[in-house]
């Protein structure tokens, strides 16, 4: 090979990396464009959300701690993110004892603003103007609601299913949020969790559908209530 011809398959080679380098940059921005939508934070409705009225809650806020309540603040709400506890038959104390115990266990780091029961009690595990460990990278601008199942399936009973839409209803309200802003911890991080909400995408869509239709009957306009206190 002579050296005219080492050397114009030198600048081919570069040539060719340089088309490489780009045809990858744009495989990125191609592959960023089309990733889901649904954990990205947007603006919250412009129109008021009816507020329905807030449902029976029992709270039972854990003690202050570094594994469960860190008392960090949480200065904005920009979603409600619907988990399942994988733990069938437990009941929402059980699970409410389970984020306590962590102040002695130290075993992880997780808890709920709520947790929803087998029997459509609710418990506060978190007051709503702090950080509960529950949404991963959503933590800081979301409420977490957890909820209680009969069996492996994930599929919650009917009991904690309306406590549930009711729950999720009033804190769109709260927050002026609509029902895009509901979402699964599966939407954030691709866990399978709410178990039946992920491997079920049609009743995913009616819960959603559900709360809608739970503020559309029973909401009312929010000059027409009291305003919420700042409390839980």
């Amino acid at each position: 090979m002579t050296k005219k011809q080492r050397q114009a398959t030198v600048y081919l080679l570069i040539f060719l990396a340089g088309m490489a380098a780009g045809a990858l940059a744009f495989f990125v921005v191609q592959v960023q464009s089309s990733l889901p939508t649904d954990v990205v934070v947007s603006k919250k409705s412009e129109e008021p959300v009816k507020r329905v009225q807030r449902p029976e809650i029992r709270e039972m806020l854990l003690t202050p701690n570094e594994f469960s309540r860190p008392q960090l603040e949480l200065k904005e709400v920009n979603a409600v993110v619907i988990h399942y506890v994988a733990n069938p038959g437990t009941s929402a104390k059980d699970n409410r004892n389970y984020f306590e115990g962590l102040k002695d266990s130290g075993a992880t780091y997780a808890s709920s603003n709520f947790i929803v029961g087998l029997e459509g009690e609710i418990i506060q595990c978190v007051p709503l103007d702090e950080v509960a460990y529950c949404s991963n990278n959503r933590n800081e601008d979301s409420i977490s609601i957890e909820c209680c199942h009969p069996d492996e399936s994930g599929k919650f009973n009917d009991n904690t299913y309306q406590s549930l839409v009711h729950l999720t209803a009033w804190l769109c309200g709260r927050y002026n949020l609509t029902a895009d802003k509901i979402i699964r911890h599966y939407d954030i991080t691709g866990k399978n969790c709410p178990k039946y909400y992920v491997e079920n995408e049609g009743a995913w869509t009616q819960f959603r559908l559900d709360v809608e239709a739970y503020i559309s009957k029973y909401g009312e306009d929010v000059a027409q209530t009291e305003e919420e206190p700042n409390e839980m």
